[in-house]
């Protein structure tokens, strides 16, 4: 099936639950949840998670005095 086709098809079946609300705040619902998981690139497993931070420690590290020492090297990047 092509994307056109499941697009046809996906609002034909809406077209039918249209007029109930409860089901349509359901479809709503659940493709937000859909659309939050393709498009948020910080999505990751517990494990990828705390393989990255076991990485990072690894690396160099660098500490600042005050907010604004850490403001300046940030903007300085």
């Amino acid at each position: 099936m092509t994307t056109l086709q499941m697009n046809a098809e996906l609002f034909r079946t809406m077209g039918e639950i249209a007029d109930d609300e409860t089901l349509m705040a359901k479809v709503l619902k659940y493709v937000k949840k859909l659309a939050a998981q393709k498009n948020d690139p910080t999505r990751m497993t517990k494990e990828e998670f705390f393989r990255r931070v076991d990485e990072a420690k690894k690396g160099p590290s660098m500490r600042f005095d005050s907010v604004e020492d850490l403001d300046k090297y940030i903007r300085s990047l």
